[in-house]
């Protein structure tokens, strides 16, 4: 449980966080939204306590644990993938440990009825009872699930992390989060470096995850899939919505249409009543009315509107000039580098119009095919053909890294545009949201989203016919993935595009190229399709997988019929003893029913704004019911098995 109470975060005159208030209960699982730079990932350092507020609370359930998984992070180097995983397992290992020093100690002691020696019993079964909770199964059994399932293979798990990127690397620190277990996860951008199929998984590990989650994403299927409450920052504010992501965005809609209409309003009011003061200012008998208004005016409480908002952006690409019928083809194709063959067979058509995608597990294929698409790469073996008239403009995963950081915004862009589009330059740089002053800014201080909507606004300058993006949503936030899918959508040109996002590509592209185990496969239909695809493919794999047989050992066959009763004398035993634990099972039941009942209440009195002591008073009450809630969940577990 975690409560923030009247926070504020200021910095000289500007305030990101505005006397927020936000109640997180046990097993919730929130998306955080809003615009980069709102101040999300600041919220969830000040949750963790890495970052101070400038006034305000944060309330925390006693003995929280809280796993953070950041955008950046230092990678460990010296170890490899499973000896960094194993890592998360320390806590473990040193109850291990303790375990095995208690067993040595009492070995040694003789003296049975003493305090110590009891005391001794009593820690060596509390260490116990802690390492059947944190252990379920083997923890280097829990570390291959969790690695496997986050896109490494076997023949990877003694690689030396200093050979793996940085997107591998934050894998590796996802797994040793979700193998400590905690009872919170903090994800800020966490499908940013995972494909198609790892993302899939974490959706199902997260979906089971028995703990509070707070999530800021830019996939809005993820946010589907996963949260059921949506917290937004806007200007310093929070706004509150019981929904997922997509009906959030209906609700905020319908605010936002109410707040323009009480913001209008206000306006006129305000307007008519500065009118009524400016005419009868110096009027001796409308003298106290006059002054009547001007206090009214200024205990009013302006309502602010984002004005962005407001902006019905778009962006289009110049019309593509036409191309040959077919753009690109390659036969039996091998690709990869000189120490490293990354795939071979790889038949590619791609025709003029397409707009095709390039999924599959990372390293398999797809950034190594798009530079031999873009001629920046030569293949190993096989033939390769671009067609009749193609100009390419060309997305880089690292474009935005290649912008030169000592210009501004604006000479970014000036730099290369012809006489005639520079008068459109600022409308240009406005419909990929940079505004006002922002196309002042130099490279060097730009966001990560905001150098790869910079870089995307380069390709709008010139007419090509084919675009090739290589992951060009990466740090975007949702508004800016809109614009350009909008975009893409009306380009007549061809697309090639290497994108996890299902979302983003759902709609978009007509084909998809599939990169696995060192092959290249052709699917005809959109994503969704080959998301049909692979779940039943996965299916498939289920059913034909070999069920296991339980079979009774022959030992415990003899000892049924060893038993000195019969059977209809143990099948009334058996019935006498059902009874008896049904109702003590249906007794629990109940308790934790009325527990349950208490702890929502408790969450509702804590959603209030309430005094510090209050908080502090309720927070403890809280605590001690959901102690004896998880008590009676336990006993409950125990009975029921």
């Amino acid at each position: 449980m975690i409560t923030v109470t009247d926070l504020t975060v200021s910095w000289g005159a500007f305030t990101l966080l505005d006397h927020i208030n936000f109640h997180l209960s046990d097993n919730e699982k929130i998306g955080l939204v809003g615009k980069n730079g709102a101040g999300k990932s600041t919220l969830l350092k000040i949750i963790l306590g890495e970052v101070s507020a400038t006034s305000g609370n944060v309330l925390k359930t006693k003995g929280e644990k809280i796993g953070y998984l950041p955008q950046q992070m230092e990678h460990s180097k010296d170890k490899s993938v499973m000896e960094e995983t194993m890592t998360a397992f320390d806590e473990l290992f040193a109850v291990h440990n303790k375990i095995d020093e208690i067993n040595l100690e009492l070995q040694k002691r003789e003296d049975y009825e003493s305090a110590s020696y009891n005391s001794l019993i009593v820690e060596l079964n509390n260490l116990q009872d802690r390492v059947t909770m944190m252990e379920s199964e083997p923890a280097a059994s829990q570390a291959e699930k969790v690695l496997t399932g986050l896109g490494f293979k076997k023949s990877e798990f003694n690689r030396p992390t200093r050979e793996l990127s940085q997107g591998w690397n934050m894998r590796i620190e996802l797994a040793k989060i979700l193998l400590s277990k905690p009872d919170t996860l903090l994800l800020d951008e966490p499908t940013n470096h995972l494909d198609i199929e790892s993302i899939q998984w974490f959706e199902d590990y997260l979906k089971s995850f028995r703990g509070s989650v707070i999530l800021i994403s830019h996939d809005r299927r993820f946010l589907d899939s996963i949260t059921r409450r949506t917290v937004e920052i806007m200007l310093g504010k929070l706004y509150d919505y019981k929904v997922p992501y997509s009906q959030y965005k209906i609700l905020r809609k319908e605010r936002m249409e109410q707040q323009r209409a009480a913001y209008e309003n206000q306006q006129r009011m305000i307007e008519k009543t500065e009118e009524f003061i400016e005419r009868f200012r110096y009027k001796a008998t409308k003298s106290n009315q006059v002054q009547s208004r001007i206090k009214q005016l200024d205990k009013l409480e302006r309502i602010t509107v984002d004005l962005e908002d407001r902006a019905a952006i778009t962006v289009k690409f110049p019309p593509a000039p036409r191309s040959g019928q077919v753009v690109f083809k390659s036969e039996d194709l091998t690709i990869g580098y000189e120490n490293k063959q990354v795939a071979k067979g790889v038949n590619i058509v791609i025709e003029r119009g397409e707009k095709v995608a390039f999924v599959g597990r990372n390293g398999e294929g797809k950034t190594t095919m798009m530079r031999i698409l873009t001629q920046e790469l030569s293949p190993l073996d096989g033939k390769v053909e671009r067609g009749y008239n193609v100009s390419l403009g060309y997305y880089a995963q690292n474009q935005e890294d290649i912008l030169d950081k000592k210009d501004t915004v604006y000479s970014t862009l000036e730099n290369i545009a012809t006489a005639e589009i520079r008068p459109k330059l600022r409308d240009i740089l406005g419909a990929f949201l940079f505004k006002g002053e922002d196309i002042d800014k130099k490279v060097a201080v730009l966001s990560g989203g905001e150098r790869a909507r910079l870089a995307m606004a380069k390709l709008i300058l010139k007419p090509y016919n084919l675009l090739c993006l290589d992951e060009p949503t990466n740090h975007m936030d949702i508004i800016s993935k809109d614009i350009l899918k909008q975009a893409l959508m009306s380009y007549d040109g061809t697309l090639v595009i290497v994108s996890h996002d299902r979302d983003f590509l759902n709609n978009l592209v007509d084909k998809v190229y599939e990169f696995k185990e060192g092959r290249v496969k052709e699917h005809l239909g959109g994503i969704s399709d080959y998301l049909d695809h692979l779940k039943k493919e996965s299916e498939l794999l289920l059913k034909q997988a070999p069920k296991e047989v339980p079979v009774k050992k022959e030992e415990e066959k003899k000892e049924i019929k060893t038993q000195g009763i019969t059977d209809s004398q143990q099948m009334r035993q058996e019935s006498k003893e059902a009874r008896r634990k049904k109702k003590e099972i249906e007794k629990l039941e109940n308790e934790i029913a009325e527990l349950d009942n208490k702890i929502a209440e408790i969450e509702i009195n804590l959603s209030s704004n309430l005094s510090a002591e209050k908080i502090e008073e309720l927070s403890k009450l809280y605590a001690d019911t959901k102690a004896l809630r998880d008590a009676k969940l336990d006993e409950w577990s125990l009975k029921a098995l």
